[in-house]
C-alpha cells in the first residue's frame, strides 16, 4: 500500500487555488486507468504527474516520492492536453 505525505500549508494553499484537498487527489493513484509521466519542470528534484478521475472530475496530481511515500505537492484540474492524454 502506499503511503501519502504532503505539507499542510501547501495542502491548504492548494484548496484555497484549485478546490481541490490533497487526500481527495491521493485518490487518482486507485483510478486503474490513471497515467504517470515525469515532469518537464526543472526544479532540482525529479517530479512527476499522475493524471486520473476522482469521482467525475480528471485531475492532475503533482508528486515526488520520497523513500516509500509518494509527496504531493499540487494537485489541479486537467489541461486540455493532459485529457487527451488521458483519453476524454
Amino acid at each position: 500500500m502506499t503511503s501519502f505525505e504532503w505539507d499542510e500549508t501547501k495542502r491548504t494553499a492548494n484548496v484555497q487555488k484549485h478546490g481541490i484537498d490533497f487526500a481527495d487527489a491521493a485518490l487518482v493513484f486507485n483510478d486503474p486507468a490513471h497515467l504517470i509521466y515525469r515532469s518537464q519542470r526543472h526544479t532540482g528534484e525529479e517530479r512527476f504527474v499522475a493524471i486520473g478521475t476522482v469521482g467525475a472530475k480528471i485531475i492532475a496530481v503533482i508528486f515526488t516520492e520520497r523513500g516509500d511515500n509518494v509527496r504531493i505537492i499540487s494537485a489541479r484540474t486537467t489541461r486540455r492536453i493532459e485529457r487527451e492524454l488521458y483519453g476524454r
